[in-house]
């Protein structure tokens, strides 16, 4: 096992499936000469050249919408949004056309494309910068999206997303890039689809993606030190969900607080809300908590941003109140 950072998991699994296939190629704003805005793509231009890491001009629109073509021909795409907030710019792209070109051309038209980049609410980037965006793709049939918590998933994970003949949304937490975390040596890739049990436990499940897997697992610490076992569960892949490992998980503990950090209407937490009290709902012991950001437009001020956010402290309130200890 090596430790590495987030970054560099996404970097290997870009670079190695890269020299596997000369299909694939990376295109964004400043992934050639500037090695990516947050540095993921260090290094691969010099590596690859300039014909499979493209420079684009600041136009999502058009350089998804080339991708997307790209990968009607044959090619594999990854595409980089500096920030998925700037990927509403392109929201027809992928929508309208990515999505839907399989099924309107009577399955005659694959589009295996990645789009990838910083996803979720970072430090002070205001309203229009710091967003979590992923209710917005799940809702789409066609896409596939994923939301890695760990180097190691994001490596496993985006290498089989690569490989895959769907249109992909690959979702990295903007705070995340400098995380480390052990991956295995040599050639791995992990199942789109399946979730993972970050941590075993028996009295309430915690099922948290992306950045807050962290905040899900210092939830548990905190309550072991209280005789509370919970057990973390990360779907990792939001569509297609892990709904059976849900289910398996939310049938032993009885209990769900499920931590989200998007606005709550409407949201992925929602669904899977939905899901467990359709599949579970004989044996839960209390209803399904949620905790999102709340309902408003991220704010600057940096006490504000923060006190709007899903924690630990808030996280482990809803875990004793779904066990009636408050």
């Amino acid at each position: 096992m090596r430790t590495v950072q987030f970054r560099e998991a996404v970097r290997e699994a870009m670079s190695e499936e890269m020299e596997r296939d000369e299909s694939i190629f990376l295109m964004g704003e400043e992934v050639g000469f500037y090695n990516g805005a947050y540095k993921v793509s260090q290094g691969m231009l010099e590596k690859f050249g300039e014909r499979r890491v493209i420079d684009s001009p600041i136009t999502e629109c058009g350089f998804a919408g080339l991708g997307i073509g790209a990968a009607m021909v044959g090619l594999r795409p990854i595409i980089e949004f500096m920030t998925w907030n700037f990927s509403m710019v392109a929201y027809d792209q992928l929508i309208n056309h990515a999505a839907k070109t399989f099924q309107m051309s009577g399955g005659q038209i694959n589009v295996p494309i990645v789009f990838r980049g910083p996803n979720g609410p970072a430090n002070q980037l205001g309203a229009q910068h710091s967003q979590a965006t992923e209710s917005l793709f799940t809702h789409v049939p066609g896409l596939k999206v994923i939301a890695p918590g760990t180097p190691k998933d994001a490596k496993g994970l985006l290498k089989s997303a690569i490989r895959d003949n769907n249109p992909i949304c690959f979702m990295e937490s903007e705070v995340m890039y400098g995380d480390t975390g052990e991956i295995p040596d040599g050639e791995y890739t992990i199942p789109i689809g399946v979730g993972d049990i970050k941590r075993e436990g028996s009295d309430c499940t915690i099922i948290a993606w992306s950045k807050m897997v962290k905040v899900a697992l210092q939830t548990a610490e905190a309550l072991a030190a209280e005789g509370i076992e919970a057990e973390v569960l990360d779907p990792r892949t939001l569509r297609p969900l892990d709904e059976d490992l849900i289910v398996q998980s939310v049938k032993k503990t009885g209990r769900c607080v499920i931590i989200e950090e998007a606005w709550p209407f409407n949201g992925v937490g929602s669904e899977i809300a939905y899901r467990i009290q359709s599949r579970c709902f004989d044996d839960l012991d209390h209803p399904v908590e949620r905790l999102n950001s709340l309902d408003v437009p991220a704010p600057y001020h940096r006490q504000i941003e923060m006190s709007i956010r899903p924690n630990a402290e808030k996280a482990a309130k809803l875990v004793k109140k779904v066990l009636y200890l408050e």
